[in-house]
């Protein structure tokens, strides 16, 4: 006897966020289980609901335990999840919630950025064999030393790649307030394309550089596990945005899409030492804090015995504990400390970048022409990114946009392998 197909769906907090938006989700995971597929559903927490749970915190605690915040922060997810299933029996199918402890999903001892070890999902396969719809609890898990741990902002897509991996599922729809993955924002680009596809190393690239559609943890999941996501909107039908092998696409267009983050912060560290192993206290102390950085650039000097400049790039929210983590580096290398809250980054994605010269000049053209100053500069083979001032950063994504060709009107769409007929 042939086992049915599995498929794992995960609904963001905005299609959850009232009853009316449960009871829609509801019928949608109703609508594939009465196709004869096994559903496995992984929810995020209601709305504003983890701020308000964050804010509630800090109500009590100026520094509040990070064991003590995960047990807090888990609980938004259960309860969309438990009134999910009242939904769906209420529409005539079982369904069962779980916690992430019981879907058994283990992780490291890292509380409120864990990590994924190991998803053991006897009891998911146990309720889906007993014809069972199964609604996972995302963003949260069980540590090895058994302490309820979370994933950080946007880890319940990390927590349905997961499941999806481990059960073998045939595709791991995500389902948010947008169709799909886009050229540009469609806020700032009226006529930014909906991408029929994207490739994981291109989605990597995108969701590191700004792009909200996805969290960069599950499409680095996704890709080492080969879990095919498919990202749609929760409150229209039709097909998304699929995110596949670089193997099941066609040649690429130089460029995908035009990403923008306002959410960073900059770094300069004047004076470092120039010896060997300054950098590396510094960027020690950083790993040591969990700060995850971006662009860093050092300024060597040209002459023996003058100090060196190293700035870096990081998100906003990570600037406060930077700080404190610096502190003691600062001390011992008697360094001066300079932060900019107020800087932006635009980038440029493309597989096709990797054959097609001159890419980099006719960014940069495209940016003095529009007046933009650039700050820093990395790159990727499939990617540019500026660092430039924050209130130009609508302009320099239109600017790029257009410059590219990147509209709906601009682009023909490309096909996967196999579907060029469809």
């Amino acid at each position: 006897m042939l086992t049915a197909p599995t498929i794992v769906m995960k609904f963001g907090g905005t299609s959850v966020a009232d009853a009316e938006r449960i009871k829609r989700a509801a019928h949608r995971i109703v609508a594939q289980r009465e196709q004869g597929k096994r559903v496995v559903a992984v929810l995020s927490a209601r709305g504003h609901t983890t701020d308000e749970l964050i804010r509630a915190a800090e109500e009590v605690s100026p520094s509040p335990d990070p064991r003590e915040m995960d047990m807090l922060l888990s609980t938004g997810e259960r309860i969309s999840c438990a009134l999910c299933a009242m939904a769906i029996n209420d529409l005539g199918h079982k369904a069962i919630s779980l916690t992430g402890s019981q879907a058994g999903i283990v992780t490291d001892t890292s509380h409120t950025r864990a990590r994924i070890l190991d998803v053991r999902g006897d009891r998911i396969v146990e309720a889906l064999e007993s014809d069972m719809i199964v609604l996972v609890a995302g963003f949260q898990g069980v540590s090895t030393s058994r302490d309820v741990t979370t994933l950080g902002r946007g880890g319940s897509d990390t927590t349905a790649v997961a499941v999806a991996a481990a059960l073998h599922a045939e595709v791991c729809e995500i389902y948010t307030d947008v169709s799909g993955v886009f050229s540009a924002d469609p806020r700032l680009v009226p006529n930014a394309r909906k991408l029929p596809f994207v490739s994981f190393e291109e989605m990597l690239e995108m969701a590191s550089s700004g792009a909200k559609v996805l969290q960069l943890r599950a499409v680095e999941y996704a890709r080492t596990h080969g879990v095919r996501i498919h990202c749609r909107s929760s409150f229209e039908d039709g097909p998304g945005t699929f995110v596949i092998g670089e193997d099941e696409t066609m040649e690429h267009p130089l460029i995908t899409a035009v990403t923008h983050s306002t959410e960073e912060a900059r770094i300069t560290l004047v004076g470092v030492p120039d010896r060997p192993g300054a950098a590396a206290e510094i960027f020690e102390a950083l790993a040591a804090a969990g700060c995850n950085l971006d662009t860093i650039i050092q300024n060597e000097p040209r002459t023996e015995g003058v100090h060196a400049e190293v700035s870096f790039t990081l998100a906003s929210d990570d600037l406060r504990s930077a700080e404190a983590a610096l502190l003691p580096v600062i001390a011992d290398q008697g360094l001066k400390v300079e932060t900019d809250r107020r800087i932006g980054k635009v980038s440029i994605v493309g597989a096709g970048m990797k054959s097609h010269p001159g890419v980099s000049a006719k960014v940069f053209r495209t940016l003095a022409d529009e007046g933009i100053n650039l700050e820093m500069i990395s790159t990727s083979p499939i990617k540019i990114s500026c660092v430039i001032r924050a209130d130009a950063v609508p302009r320099a994504v239109e600017a790029l946009h257009t410059a590219f060709g990147l509209g709906d009107s601009d682009v023909h769409e490309e096909l996967p392998l196999g579907q060029e007929s469809r």
